[in-house]
């Protein structure tokens, strides 16, 4: 089972991509709680070069409160990463997680119904890209 889904851009600079999913995002109810720019973090924390890179920190709060209700400690996968990167190529690769192979670890049933939910919806926005 792959642990995400990946889609290519051709075409939109980086900025343009991260505005675009971030977009697409929003019309499946997901807001960005967190923005992680790894290639800055990298120079600042490193001194070291990278390309660009940034994660998303996406949140459908409405499920994320289900599935809060449904085990404490859920906050540990949340919020669902979605990676925007710049490949060497010029093209954006586009990743999202798979919420049903990140609640593959966690011994609650009662999950699997709102992470094939909201596996629905991530795979939506990354093939509607």
């Amino acid at each position: 089972m792959s642990y995400c889904f990946t889609t290519t851009l051709q075409g939109p600079s980086f900025g343009q991509a991260i505005d675009t999913v971030t977009d697409a995002l929003k019309e499946k109810g997901f807001g960005i709680m967190t923005t992680i720019d790894v290639k800055q973090a990298m120079k600042d924390k490193l001194d070291k070069d990278f390309r660009p890179y940034t994660i998303l920190g996406a949140c459908n709060p409405n499920y994320a409160y289900r599935a809060l209700g449904e085990e404490n400690k859920i906050g540990t996968m949340l919020p669902c990463n979605v990676v925007v990167q710049e490949n060497d190529d010029g093209s954006i690769e586009v990743s999202a997680v798979d919420p049903i192979a990140s609640m593959a670890a966690i011994d609650n049933a009662s999950l699997g119904e709102i992470a094939t939910e909201v596996q629905g919806m991530l795979k939506s926005v990354i093939e509607g890209l």
